[in-house]
């Protein structure tokens, strides 16, 4: 299926592994031009190979969303690296464990701080495109009851509602705000995998909350994003899509 993607540029915040990396791997195999951030300098060199593989720009930069400095700096200077910003993708996460001081601090600070900052920065650039973008990453737990994860669930709640005030005030310049809530998505290295190794009984009861019976993948959130970013999406805006094989039916 032809997207219309080809020649639009994205920014992907925390793309250099999980799902930000395949949704940058996604839009990248649609033609679309990329800008990606991290933390560590030798997971993005990885993912900049990998993302070169498509024949698109490909832009990376060391970056702690949580700095409202650095964040600021990285939206600016990834524009200016594609020439612009067509799509915003959200994804950063600092998944602040249980309901301490710390958690709830890393939450904050990167899923919602960091997600306002860099819209806000985004903005003017996004206002120049014809088909403006902006997808928030937030999860099922901002959708239920969230015991072992309190503070995380908090704030991905806060971001879902946030995506209808955000869709609501920039419909004027015809930019698009919606959220992608995944269910749990497993990959090596990441949470799914730790806890399989270290924690098997809530690993094997969260698969058992399953009903399709697996995990999801973090491809099936990327096919979403892409979606999303499309014009094949030109009429959803302010809208959270659930993507968890029915893990919320039960």
């Amino acid at each position: 299926m032809d997207t219309l993607l080809a020649g639009r540029r994205a920014l992907i915040t925390g793309g250099s592994r999980g799902i930000g990396l395949a949704i940058a791997n996604a839009l990248a195999a649609e033609g679309v031009h990329v800008s990606i951030c991290g933390r560590g300098a030798d997971t993005l060199q990885a993912a900049h190979d990998q993302l070169g593989t498509h024949g698109t720009t490909v832009h990376t930069a060391v970056c702690d969303v949580a700095d409202a400095t650095a964040i600021e700096a990285y939206v600016n200077e990834a524009a200016a690296a594609l020439g612009g910003i067509d799509i915003l993708v959200n994804n950063a996460s600092g998944f602040g464990p249980g309901d301490s001081e710390e958690g709830w601090q890393k939450s904050i600070d990167v899923d919602l701080l960091g997600t306002i900052r860099a819209t806000r920065t985004a903005r003017p650039w996004l206002a120049q495109s014809e088909q403006a973008s902006v997808i928030h990453i937030a999860s099922i737990a901002g959708q239920a009851a969230s015991a072992r994860t309190a503070a995380y669930g908090a704030i991905k709640a806060a971001l879902i509602q946030y995506t209808q005030s955000q869709a609501s005030e920039m419909a004027g310049e015809r930019i698009r705000v919606n959220a992608i809530a995944p269910g749990s998505i497993d990959f090596p290295g990441g949470l799914w995998q730790q806890r399989k190794a270290n924690n098997p009984a809530v690993y094997d009861a969260t698969l058992a909350s399953i009903p399709f019976g697996r995990f999801g993948t973090p491809e099936e959130i990327a096919n979403t994003a892409v979606f999303l970013a499309s014009p094949l999406a030109s009429w959803i805006t302010g809208q959270t899509l659930t993507v968890d094989g029915g893990q919320l039916l039960r």
